[in-house]
């Protein structure tokens, strides 16, 4: 059985209709773990396959339990492990059929692109090729190419991506369709930008440490303030909007 998400499914929640769940429940349920999870985010995993929620007469998702653990792991080897979505989906659906199967990790590139080794061959490097971040987020050169121009998604220096890259190419397409240009999200990135440099400012103390384990505690510290600026941001926006996100 997959690993339910810390505070599990009714922490802080309750499963709605003997167990069913609409997707505003399903992401506070993931939040506690996953700050950074997004309405968005969940439709977009359920467009590439992770996940097959039900739907009511009327169009909307049913979320059930197993979907919710389910949803928790993906994101968790995202998180952790840094592997593409295919890879993850194939994982687990070889999983839920019995099968003993080692947990790939993102290791060597090779031509551009990310190849998987086993967990033990390698440390996890968290990376993806350029075709596979084109797949991911269903765009092709030319949306990618405006999107670099703009400093939204930022190749490494050997031409690969960081695997969030994914997710912000995701969102960024996603915005897109309701008339949100790139140049629109320039402010965005600038505003990411400056949380960033504060973020790195606290903790810098702690990287230039000569304590090993002091150093260590910074990566910790680092995502720590990661997540509560961005629910900070959601905050600011929401309280601008007078909205109130589910």
């Amino acid at each position: 059985m997959l690993q339910t998400p810390r505070g599990g499914v009714g922490h802080g929640t309750a499963a709605e209709d003997g167990g069913s769940m609409s997707i505003g429940t399903v992401l506070n349920a993931l939040r506690d773990e996953f700050p950074e999870v997004t309405i968005s985010k969940i439709r977009f995993l359920e467009s590439e396959g992770l996940i097959e929620p039900q739907r009511t007469p009327s169009g909307y998702r049913k979320f059930s339990v197993q979907d919710v653990e389910r949803l928790g792991h993906v994101l968790r080897m995202q998180r952790d492990h840094y592997l593409p979505l295919k890879v993850i989906r194939e994982h687990l659906d070889a999983m839920e059929r019995g099968e003993a199967t080692p947990l790939p990790t993102v290791g060597r590139q090779r031509d551009g692109e990310a190849v998987l080794v086993e967990a033990s061959e390698a440390p996890t490097v968290a990376r993806i090729g350029r075709s596979e971040l084109l797949a991911a987020a269903g765009i092709g050169e030319p949306e990618l190419e405006e999107w670099e121009s703009y400093g939204l998604v930022v190749p490494l220096e050997d031409g690969v991506y960081d695997a969030e890259a994914a997710t912000v190419a995701a969102l960024v397409s996603e915005l897109g369709r309701f008339g949100i240009e790139p140049r629109h999200l320039r402010v965005m990135k600038a505003a990411a930008d400056r949380e960033a440099g504060l973020v790195d400012q606290v903790v810098a103390p702690l990287k230039r440490h000569r304590n090993p384990q002091t150093r260590a505690h910074a990566q910790a510290r680092t995502k720590e303030l990661a997540g509560l600026t961005v629910r900070l941001h959601a905050a600011l926006v929401q309280t601008a909007l007078g909205v109130r996100l589910p």
